[in-house]
């Protein structure tokens, strides 16, 4: 286990916050399993919480990716949010952001599978009300769980996903990741699990490649710049600049990418959705560095727990849940991709370009849930 710990994590809260700042959020990094991660910890100047929302709100997202014009809410399915040192206003955060938005209110069950932490952190606090806020904007119906680790070194990570999936969870959202090591693959079993469906934030600091989003097992999401009218109608969708995506250099390619990708190596990200802060999602903080209130996220942190919901979505209308999920993903892009994926065609992580179906930017492009939900569903 000693190279599991010497794993960098990098909590995905994002870039920017610009309606506060144009300050690039840091990546934390762990370098033994006693030095501990700094999440969104280091910026030119402060974001300022407000006392509004600001961003999208819930309905032009649900709009924008068809949740709107899918039966169901998830009831009877549990999500799972992993995340480190957790918040201790999180139920409160929660209840005043469902009040802000005409949510069903809804409790939070809450793990601590290596005791309580001991110390508290802003940003991992903050990762933990964006995660649990938006999985239940789009699946409202769902139960939510969050598992948090004691630290945030990868031994205690991967132990509260094992946690969770014991306790039951379908959908496990893990909006953390770090840089790939030589023997990642010894870890990839936490995540190949029959009928539970794993997601994983691409990362936020343009091309390159972050496990465990890039073990074959995981579906990981990449970033876009979504720009909406004021009903949540699409103007238009690109790539953004700081997602994370490119080629694995331990994980072979898998099945499921053959006709996709040439490499013989996996890529990432699988999916996408929107990313960009610029055009990101408000959410309700009760101790951002010792303060309350409204403050806009982005990064691919706030896709993974949304296409948690969205599998959530899928497996409440099924008798059993749905596993390995990229094998259904790419299956039915190949059956019908224009019905069940938006291919994002314009934007660049550096690297990499977006480009006609599948790239290292967005991969297989954002939801068209409208179809794809029921589709999955009848699998």
């Amino acid at each position: 286990m000693k190279n599991l710990t010497t794993l960098i994590i990098g909590c995905f809260l994002s870039a920017t916050l610009p309606l506060f700042s144009q300050a690039p959020w840091s990546v934390p990094h762990e370098i033994t399993d006693q030095v501990f991660a700094h999440p969104a910890a280091r910026l030119r100047d402060k974001p300022q919480l407000a006392t509004s929302p600001q961003g999208y709100t819930p309905t032009q997202v649900r709009h924008a990716y068809g949740f709107d014009q899918v039966s169901g809410n998830g009831a009877g399915q549990t999500i799972a949010i992993i995340d480190a040192y957790g918040s201790a206003t999180i139920q409160n955060d929660l209840n005043t952001f469902s009040s802000r938005f005409g949510l069903a209110q809804t409790q939070v069950k809450i793990y601590y599978p290596q005791g309580q932490p001991t110390k508290t952190d802003s940003g991992w606090a903050l990762e933990t009300s964006l995660d649990v806020e938006w999985a239940h904007a789009v699946a409202p119906g769902a139960n939510i769980i969050l598992v948090i680790a004691k630290t945030a070194s990868t031994t205690n990570l991967l132990a509260a996903v094992d946690y969770a999936v014991a306790l039951g969870a379908k959908q496990i959202s893990m909006s953390w990741g770090g840089s790939e090591y030589r023997s990642q693959t010894l870890s990839d079993h936490h995540f190949n699990k029959a009928g539970v469906s794993f997601f994983a934030s691409a990362g936020d600091n343009g091309s390159g490649v972050l496990w465990p989003g890039s073990s074959p097992y995981v579906v990981s999401v990449g970033g876009t710049t979504l720009k909406l009218d004021a009903s949540g109608n699409v103007l238009s969708e690109t790539g953004w600049s700081g997602s994370g995506g490119g080629i694995s250099k331990y994980e072979s390619r898998p099945d499921y990418q053959l006709g996709w990708q040439t490499s013989l190596e996996r890529a990432v990200p699988d999916v996408s959705y929107n990313a960009d802060p610029s055009t990101g999602f408000p959410v309700f903080i009760g101790n951002y560095n010792k303060s309350a209130g409204w403050i806009a996220v982005g990064g691919t942190s706030a896709g993974a727990p949304q296409w948690a919901a969205l599998m959530a979505l899928v497996n409440a209308s099924r008798k059993t849940s749905l596993g390995n999920t990229n094998n259904d993903l790419y299956f039915e892009a190949s059956a019908g991709y224009t019905l069940y994926f938006k291919d994002v065609t314009t934007g660049s992580n550096g690297k990499y370009n977006a480009g006609v179906k599948y790239d290292e930017v967005t991969g297989l492009g954002t939801p068209l849930s409208a179809n794809l939900v029921p589709v999955l569903s009848m699998k």
